[in-house]
């Protein structure tokens, strides 16, 4: 095995695959759904699945302000706003826009119910009216008019489960009429326009991190090995497993997401760790004076089981993923680590065929670096065996410390996580959070109780009305939209349409409405009961408070179903995707606990089994939980929250730093074998893995550092977090681990002298 002819027909082997999948042509597909995060098969999201069936989704709308700094209330402003929402309506995917502009208000008189305009401008005296009428009606003012009447909203209602594909059209048409059109000042706000615009930058981000990190390792591998080969042999073997993976990917039928920004990087960083530790010892070997053909053999002979074992390992950290209920997480998970493993298949089939063909026969001894890396790491070690007890006090205070901010880290998204607050597209949706009373839908299921045989009595309406009150007041939601309000509604056409009879009617005056019922559930703009009148919806919209608010005033709404509503009159369920969203930040950040749980206890596992001991397990696994607190500490001093972006940032970086420990720990063992005691072990393993061990490190660093030049929360906080993690690996291995290992020199002794003497008495025994 990795000898010159198996070498050339591994390197066969791999154009062969190469042809094969170029053959197959993977289509490039970009997406992002964030239901994708949503927890799958959860009572709530199967519960709302049901919902949307019987209604609608809560959230195919597209929200569209158009304004003046004058204000709204112009004859010519309105005339060309009324044009604009006429040619929306004739857009393909456009169903329904509701708005000011053509919304009218039933009048019921002795001569039965007619209708008038709620916004008239066919002259000064109509326009003033309207005005002042709509300056104080609580379903209209900071619902269908800002606050200020600077700006009137369109609720653009596209087409339910409208694809990526027709809602991309569909918004590039809204755009290109807006940009046509006469109106100073308009903003939009939606669905669709937030997963155009994600797909967009992702495209952007996956090409640019892709190139970045080319760039990047063609640097370092020439800071490192300073040679032609030792920069082209390393990039054709990354740029080969690279498109490797992302071809299966895409012939799965997979398209890249939000997540997918990340593998490159984390696949060629991780593919670039393999090579140095192999061309490393690979030119210790030539120095040493081997042969090349002994070198190479040797080389890949001596590392494999390390390497495998590493990739194998992160690829673990990577498969835990699968056990959260995101279908996007488990997505990434699962084809992370496929994609860990193919680098590896391309580091053992590749290079060792390129070394052969195009290596030097020898290389030149450089005194000067091997006399700084030798110099170096024998003063850090020398310096670690001298404060043993202010190491093991150091890491101690800090771990402790970090354990204490663990326990004060809260859980917190919002619905725009992955874009940083100064995005066009974030600052757009608070734009409608302070103008309109939120951009995020707000979602509740109502049910006629036991004791009611439709939502539309009376005592029902009593208990919505205290449901109502509670939301706008606890929420800080705009207006409410539900079978109380179509009521409040025909109240006030009641009263000559006065304002102040927009309210809960009496006994009488709910008698008398009762024949206008059925006509207006006819012409209502939204579907708020079922055809029995037994099932319900309430609906509104609020600003994105985060998901931890969001809770604090969900526990509240529970308790006060609880105690204030009458559940043989009415049934209350909060639902909705907001909700789905907050709950999917708690649940993932608490399923990811668990999935780490399961990658350390797996890798400590397969350390004991493959070591045969399971004090070597503990040793690999302390040094590589202690950054991973540390981790916490960080966040916690950052005031960096948990939450679905962040929480998946443990599994990760657990998996990728426990690699230096696997080498370090698997170069102990083979030097323990050859019957040297555990001091000069220690030495050994310390000045030929040190090096290898540090220039890792700086790779794997820099290589997850420029994915803090993202604009996605999720990259940006993964590659600031597991940057860091990273860094404390490598001080936990050069320093805490030598000092844990030397207090074993005891046990190996008597460990030692146990077999020693074992031996011999099977040879008296003989």
């Amino acid at each position: 095995m990795f000898d010159k002819k198996s070498s050339l027909y591994g390197l066969g082997l791999a154009g062969l695959i190469s042809l094969i999948l170029i053959f197959l042509q993977p289509k490039v597909v970009f997406d992002y759904d964030f239901e994708q995060f949503f927890p799958q098969n959860d009572e709530d999201l199967i519960f709302y699945q049901n919902f949307r069936e019987t209604f609608e989704n809560d959230n195919d709308y597209l929200l569209i302000a158009l304004g003046r700094e004058e204000g709204v209330f112009d004859s010519a402003f309105l005339a060309e706003a009324l044009a604009v929402q006429n040619k929306f309506e004739e857009l393909q995917f456009s169903e329904e826009i509701v708005s000011l502009l053509t919304l009218e208000e039933p009048i019921i008189n002795a001569f039965g119910i007619r209708y008038s305009r709620i916004l008239n401008w066919d002259d000064e005296e109509k326009l003033s009216r309207s005005k002042e009428k709509l300056d104080s009606h609580p379903q209209y003012s900071e619902n269908l008019i800002s606050k200020d009447q600077k700006f009137l909203l369109l609720m653009l209602k596209n087409q339910q489960m409208i694809s990526k594909e027709d809602g991309d059209q569909l918004n590039q048409e809204v755009k290109d009429i807006l940009l046509e059109s006469d109106i100073p000042e308009y903003h939009t706000a939606g669905k669709i326009k937030a997963q155009g615009e994600f797909v967009d930058l992702l495209q952007e981000e996956f090409a640019f991190f892709l190139s970045i990190s080319i760039v990047l390792i063609l640097v370092l591998l020439y800071l490192i090995f300073r040679t032609w080969w030792g920069v082209v042999l390393p990039l054709v073997v990354l740029l080969f497993g690279i498109g490797w993976t992302i071809a299966i990917i895409l012939l799965t039928g997979k398209a890249l997401d939000v997540m997918s920004v990340m593998q490159p990087t984390i696949l060629l960083v991780i593919g670039l760790s393999a090579l140095v530790h192999y061309l490393t010892l690979y030119l210790q070997k030539l120095r040493l004076g081997l042969p090349k053909d002994q070198a190479i053999k040797a080389t890949f002979k001596g590392l494999f089981l390390a390497v495998f074992l590493t990739c194998l390992t992160t690829a673990l950290g990577f498969t835990t993923l699968y056990f959260t209920s995101a279908i996007s997480l488990k997505l990434f998970g699962i084809y992370t680590a496929l994609g860990v493993m193919v680098m590896f298949m391309a580091v053992v089939l590749i290079t060792p065929g390129l070394l052969y063909l195009f290596s030097p026969l020898k290389v030149v001894e450089r005194n000067k670096f091997k006399e700084f890396w030798q110099r170096a790491l024998r003063k850090s070690l020398l310096w670690t065996f001298g404060h043993k007890a202010l190491i093991i006090a150091g890491f101690g205070i800090i771990s402790i410390l970090s354990i204490l901010a663990a326990t004060d880290l809260k859980i917190n998204g919002y619905l725009l996580d992955n874009l940083p607050r100064e995005h066009e597209l974030v600052q757009e949706f608070e734009f409608f959070d302070q103008e309109f009373g939120g951009s995020k839908p707000l979602e509740i299921f109502i049910q006629a109780g036991d004791s009611a045989e439709s939502l539309l009595e009376l005592d029902v309406l009593r208990e919505l009305d205290k449901l109502e009150q509670f939301v706008q007041e606890k929420y800080q939601a705009g207006a409410v939209i539900s079978p109380l309000s179509l009521v409040k509604v025909l109240n006030q056409a009641q009263n000559s349409g006065n304002i102040k009879a927009f309210a809960l009617p009496s006994q009488g005056q709910f008698q008398r409405m009762q024949p206008y019922i059925n006509q207006a559930l006819e012409q209502s703009d939204y579907q708020l009961i079922s055809s029995d009148r037994k099932q319900g919806r309430m609906s509104s919209r609020t600003a994105d408070i985060g998901s931890l608010k969001s809770d604090a005033i969900n526990k509240e709404f529970f308790e006060f179903i609880e105690t204030e509503i009458n559940p043989n009159l009415l049934e209350v369920r909060l639902t909705g995707t907001s909700n789905l969203i907050d709950k999917s930040h708690r649940t993932i950040s608490q399923q990811m606990a668990k999935g780490l749980g399961v990658a350390i206890i797996l890798v400590g596992l397969i350390a004991g089994f493959l070591f045969r001991s399971w004090r070597i397990s503990f040793m690999i696994l302390l040094p590589n939980l202690i950054p991973l607190l540390w981790m916490c500490g960080v966040m916690w001093l950052l005031d960096i929250d948990l939450k679905l972006t962040t929480a998946v940032i443990f599994t990760v970086a657990f998996g990728i730093a426990v690699d230096d420990s696997i080498h370090f720990m698997t170069k102990l063992q083979s030097e323990l074998k050859l019957g040297k005691s555990m001091l000069y072990a220690i030495k050994r393993t310390y000045f030929e893995t040190g090096k290898a061990i540090i220039l890792t490190t700086i790779i794997l660093v820099s290589g997850f550092a420029n994915l803090t030049l993202s604009d996605f929360g999720v990259t940006f906080y993964s590659g600031l977090l597991i940057s860091l993690a990273l860094v404390f690996a490598v001080l936990a291995d050069l320093m805490l681990l030598p000092v844990l290992l030397l207090s074993m020199q005891k046990v190996w002794k008597e460990k030692r002298k146990d077999k020693v003497g074992g031996e011999r008495d099977e040879k008296v025994g003989v």
